[in-house]
């Protein structure tokens, strides 16, 4: 039944549309995330927040989305990827249109309410993965896992958008109904996404299983053999069997680590510095940074592509190893100019490639490292255990630079060196532990990944594709 889906000569209109609405689903889920940004700089002034109020808005998602990555993972393992996939859009559409109701001044809504968006935006992210890499062909599972990612900075870049068209003529009550009400007709329209035939294989349903199929297919599923059930008891489950693969941990976890913490401290960082050390407005620094972006959504496409072409392992550390060289280069010239360009910022550009698109193989790997039965719960912990870095990179280089303010962090030119060397390191250990760790997944299909890692706690580290066998036999 699973060779019939790997024969694919082209994906189904069912597929499409499956992979469509993921795409949708992240978009949405990270417009609702990153809007709280915006518009705490209009209620900021007529609330008159505080530097600690501000704070704690702004970092609640985060620990909201760290919280649900690994809770609702555990849960897409127990109960399904499906209701899962349900219910955290429910969650962070209700939230979010629950802060349109805030009374004037409630800050500390803000608080519990975003943390409820990031709680169910993380749980999105970490289930939709598993979900459409459980439906293609093996061929095409490391470039489709990649563009559903490439979501993510499109939400970004829409929240920028609406908040700069839109919040004068519906204010920022307006706003969070704007993020609410497309996630509910997404909700809708997911209904008809089957679950997951793999899940189901677990489960010992093997003609859910094959109707599953058949649907991803679109053909009649008795023309599909049915599937040997392979149902597992309560005790292969849960976090305690993680520690059984440690290899898939220490790479899945170091790797998410290293990549979150790197970026989310260049994200923050890069519009103050370059205020600072270009000597611009902040205005035109956005418009700097909206380049920056551009590039690490390109980084995305690309490195979707290269994870199918030279495989995640040597995809992951090339694009950690780039990212690194070009934020340390970054801060060692930040001074420098060429052409009348600064290269400090030609070298965020040409780093946010790398920065922003190692996400594009980071996830889907994490996914991918563990077995079915641990599929969402590891890349739901790998996940939420690199959200520390969301404090670890703006906290670290706010001590570098010797102050407390991480929101908007008051820096020097002499500590831009020191700084981007720190955010440098974070992505050299991306690269070691996919160089260490890491095993190759490409051209390898979930059935022989399942056997290889059911099979022995260490896969194999040769960079080719190994038989499951010898995989077994180490």
């Amino acid at each position: 039944m699973f060779e019939a889906l790997d024969d694919q000569a082209r994906l189904s209109r069912n597929q499409v549309r499956l992979i469509a609405a993921t795409m949708a689903g992240n978009v949405l889920d990270f417009f609702d995330l990153f809007l709280i940004g915006f518009v705490l700089a209009l209620v900021a002034g007529p609330w008159s927040l505080t530097f600690g109020q501000s704070a704690s808005v702004l970092l609640a998602s985060g620990l909201g989305a760290t919280v649900g990555a690994i809770f609702w993972g555990w849960m897409a393992d127990r109960v399904g990827r499906r209701p899962v996939f349900t219910a955290t859009i429910a969650t962070f559409a209700s939230a979010t249109g629950a802060l349109a109701l805030v009374p004037e001044g409630g800050w500390v809504w803000f608080v519990a309410l975003r943390f409820v968006v990031g709680f169910g935006a993380g749980g999105l992210y970490c289930v939709d993965l598993p979900l459409v890499q459980e439906f293609v062909p093996t061929r095409m599972r490391g470039r489709i896992a990649g563009l559903v990612t490439a979501a993510v900075p499109v939400g970004l870049l829409l929240a920028s958008l609406a908040t700069a068209t839109l919040a004068p003529i519906i204010g920022w009550r307006g706003l969070f109904l704007l993020g609410a009400a497309p996630a509910l007709v997404l909700l809708a329209v997911r209904a008809w996404v089957p679950e997951s035939p793999r899940w189901l294989i677990m489960r010992g349903r093997p003609s859910e299983a094959r109707r599953s199929v058949a649907w991803a297919l679109a053909v009649p599923p008795e023309t599909l053999s049915l599937p040997v059930p392979t149902a597992t008891g309560p005790s292969a489950y849960g976090f305690g069997a993680l520690l059984r693969h440690p290899r898939s941990l220490a790479v899945s976890w170091l790797t998410n680590l290293g990549i979150q913490t790197g970026h989310y401290g260049v994200t923050m960082w890069a519009p103050t510095l370059l205020v600072l050390i270009l000597g611009v407005t902040p205005a035109t620094a956005s418009w700097y940074m909206a380049v920056v972006g551009v590039a690490g959504l390109a980084g995305r496409f690309l490195c979707a592509w290269l994870s199918d072409r030279i495989g995640r392992r040597a995809c992951g550390v090339l694009f950690g190893a780039s990212a690194a060289t070009a934020l340390l280069a970054a801060g060692l010239l930040n001074s420098a100019v060429l052409g009348g360009i600064s290269v400090f910022w030609l070298l965020l550009v040409v780093g946010n490639v790398f920065v922003d698109g190692g996400f594009a193989v980071v996830g889907p790997y994490a996914a991918e490292v563990w077995p079915s039965r641990l599929r969402a719960t590891g890349l739901g912990s790998a996940y939420g255990f690199g959200g520390i870095g969301k404090m670890l990179g703006p906290l670290g280089l706010a001590l570098i630079v010797g102050t407390v303010n991480v929101v908007a962090p008051q820096a020097t030119v002499d500590a831009v060196p020191l700084a981007f060397a720190y955010l440098s390191a974070w992505f050299a250990l991306m690269a070691i532990a996919f160089g260490v760790f890491g095993f190759e997944t490409r051209g390898r299909s979930i059935e022989e990944l399942d056997a290889a890692l059911e099979g022995a706690d260490r896969p194999s580290r040769a960079s080719a594709a190994p038989a499951p066998a010898e995989v077994s036999s180490r």
